[in-house]
């Protein structure tokens, strides 16, 4: 496995602080690998697509529980990579548009662009979307190459709510304009070793931590 395999496998696995923690990872893996298609007056279907077993479980388990929303599942398996992807329908249903006000994907005059303030008001919710976040487009290169770290978003108004999240925790990300993404970047071991230990993935953060000592020695 990837070292971003490993960071996202670990994050599936952080127990939540407390009772909205649940909502906010799952509405970020949604803003960021959704995909909203709509049929109609109140007819919507969202799709969610991972490449990450432990991913696609997380997110089929919020949505039941928190929405008690029904959900189909679909392996397909890349003839390039030779790896499974995991897509989550979540067909129309009379729950589902409520709850697309509630992750803060739909607004009253469309699509939400930012990140809704009662999402991230705890810190502890904070930590939780940027986990899921990272679970949704995150990579990190291998600690014993150059430092990188990036998390891919379609919005700048995501990207800049996910820098400010960062920032309130004294991390400093920046980011890139790239066709039509924004990506979301950090250059420096620590505070790539910062984010990780603030949205819970200790092990990992751990082993950046000795990667970056033991480059400072040499």
């Amino acid at each position: 496995m990837s070292f971003t395999a490993d960071v996202k496998d670990e994050l599936t696995r952080v127990i939540p602080t407390c009772s909205h923690c649940d909502k906010a990872t799952l509405a970020a893996i949604a803003r960021i690998e959704g995909t909203l298609l709509f049929s109609g007056p109140g007819r919507y279907k969202l799709e969610i697509a991972t490449e990450i077993s432990s991913v696609a479980r997380l997110v089929i388990r919020s949505l039941h529980t928190l929405y008690k929303l029904k959900t189909e599942l679909t392996v397909r398996r890349s003839v390039l990579h030779k790896t499974p992807n995991y897509l989550i329908t979540v067909p129309s249903q009379p729950n589902l548009e409520p709850a697309l006000h509630d992750l803060g994907i739909l607004a009253k005059t469309g699509i939400e662009m930012g990140i809704l303030p009662h999402l991230v008001e705890k810190t502890c919710c904070a930590a939780a979307y940027l986990r899921g976040a990272f679970l949704g487009s995150g990579f990190i290169a291998e600690p014993r190459g150059d430092f990188h770290f990036e998390i891919t978003v379609e919005s700048e108004e995501l990207a800049d709510g996910l820098i400010q999240l960062m920032a309130d925790r004294d991390i400093n990300a920046r980011v890139l304009h790239r066709r039509n993404s924004y990506i979301v970047y950090l250059k420096s071991g620590e505070a790539i070793s910062e984010f990780l230990a603030f949205v819970g993935a200790h092990q990992c953060a751990l082993a950046m931590e000795n990667e970056r000592v033991r480059k400072s020695v040499r």
